[in-house]
């Protein structure tokens, strides 16, 4: 079956219809399953407003809710639900009335079949396109067996799709989580999770099961309640991004520093500054934002671990004013709380920037906090793999900080990302008579040679200085040199 075949029923939820593979396909049953507080209902509800949207009959059936419930839910979205017919289907009084029910089996059979007769009645009288059904537990609490319950839902399927309707039936998992009596049945399943971490709020994301006769997006994506509904953010696949751009070498103000990285930065590539905490990693970024601007070009910094306040007024230090490059719309600068946004948004976020904003630099600092908003090490390299190679299809020049974990000698990366950037600026302490100095260094540049001398810099009103390179010592890196020759040490203002 291909996608011409049909006009696809859109969910109206953003990014969710990019997994599906453009919507849902009309005149079929779907399963959206999920335990309590996952979205379920926030979902359906969208779903069906954009229906009503487009003059669509739309009829919410609800077993669970009632349907005061449902309004207070659409009301803390701020939405009308104008044009959704809600059935609230509660128990006859006969049913509740002890004297009328005889037997257990004699209860569940005639309540069972009077709920199925209430549905269709329902139905009929409202003939709509778009059917929710909350949720399929009560049913399957009536049917007290697998097998009836697999003949109730069939006989609600084939009903429904004689009608042509497209229908969205909510399970709440709440009786039994290895029931797989309905994803048989359905045409799509689409499960929604809810994770708790240690520490920050909770996390939810998506996973299309199955989908018949449909290429979908696979695996999991990353999904948000807001005020306003619910956001899907499909899962960044790289390789489906491409753009035709001219890789010529971005210079620097600084031509010691483009001597030192053999001309320049290759735009489309990726650069990792990695050193210990206060070396000036971010700094530097600020100094290729800076030239990007310059350039007439937009750019973008996410800062997951300083204030931005902190952050501004450091950079007019380095006479960068970035409130006056946010304010004339240069710049993008992003706060990113690492206990509250998942990869999936943050990927997302990046995205808009170079789409929408055309930001042709983009910082991240630091992979440390990109780090904490993973769920482990190996899932932060596919990330930032993915992230990365988007980008330099894309023409835009990343630049990456990871801080080490100590100050000298043998230090470690919290994770190792080298091998994945097209350049690795070392930074580094080292004591020589009797101060700490900081020394600068590349160590690996793909796109084309560069020096491998290593020079001393300063950080001053005017931004960096480099020194000369550093051939009187042997040991720099290491923390504690040993002096071999001329030291050609840079002096400090005060010296």
């Amino acid at each position: 079956m291909t996608d011409s075949l049909f006009k696809q029923a859109k969910t109206g939820i953003r990014g969710l219809d990019d997994v599906l593979g453009g919507g849902l396909e009309p005149a079929r049953a779907y399963l959206l399953e999920g335990s309590p507080g996952t979205g379920k209902t926030t979902i359906a509800l969208q779903f069906l407003m954009t229906g009503a949207a487009t003059d669509e009959r739309c009829l919410y059936i609800t077993l669970s809710e009632t349907e005061d419930e449902l309004r207070a839910t659409a009301r803390s979205h701020g939405w009308d639900l104008r044009g959704i017919d809600i059935f609230e289907l509660v128990p006859p009084e006969s049913l509740l009335d002890e004297q009328q029910q005889q037997s257990l089996l004699y209860s569940s059979d005639l309540e069972l079949g009077e709920t199925t007769r209430r549905i269709f009645e329902a139905f009929e009288e409202i003939r709509p396109s778009r059917v929710v059904l909350d949720s399929l537990s009560e049913i399957r609490l009536l049917a007290q067996s697998s097998l009836r319950y697999r003949r109730q839902i069939l006989a609600l399927k084939h009903y429904f799709a004689r009608s042509g309707a497209t229908v969205l039936m909510l399970d709440d998992l709440t009786t039994d989580a290895n029931d797989k009596t309905v994803h048989s049945v359905a045409h799509g399943v689409v499960r929604l999770e809810e994770l708790a971490p240690e520490y920050g709020a909770e996390r939810r994301r998506m996973r299309v099961i199955k989908y018949r006769g449909r290429r979908f997006r696979g695996g999991y994506h990353d999904l948000a309640i807001h005020t306003g509904g619910v956001r899907v953010f499909p899962r960044l696949v790289s390789s489906e991004h491409h753009s035709s751009f001219d890789r010529e070498v971005l210079e620097t103000n600084l031509p010691e520093f483009n001597a030192l990285l053999g001309g320049g930065v290759e735009r489309g590539s990726s650069v990792l500054m990695l050193g210990p905490a206060g070396t000036g990693k971010s700094l530097l970024a600020l100094t290729f934002v800076k030239n990007t601007i310059a350039r007439g070009e937009n750019a973008a910094m996410f800062v997951f671990d300083e204030e931005l306040g902190l952050l501004k007024q450091r950079a007019k230090g380095l006479d960068i004013d970035l409130q006056a490059m946010i304010d004339a719309g240069d710049l993008v600068l992003e706060q990113v709380d690492a206990a509250e946004l998942t990869p999936g948004e943050f990927s997302t976020r990046v995205r808009e920037c170079v789409e929408a904003h055309g930001a042709r630099t983009i910082v991240i600092d630091s992979l440390n906090g990109y780090q904490a908003a993973m769920p482990g090490e190996h899932a932060l390299i596919l990330h930032v793999h993915e992230l990365l190679q988007y980008l330099n299809r894309q023409g835009a020049t990343t630049f990456l900080t990871v801080a080490q974990h100590g100050l000298v000698g043998d230090m470690k990366a919290p994770v190792d990302v080298t091998y994945l950037a097209d350049t690795v600026i070392l930074l580094r302490y080292f004591e020589a008579v009797g101060r700490v100095r900081r020394a600068i260094s590349i160590v690996k540049k793909r796109m084309s040679a560069h020096e491998d001398i290593i020079r001393e810099y300063m950080i001053g009103p005017r931004g960096f200085t480099l020194g000369p390179p550093l051939t009187g010592f042997q040991g720099i890196l290491r923390g504690v040199p040993n002096f071999v020759g001329e030291a050609g040490l840079l002096k400090s203002d005060g010296a």
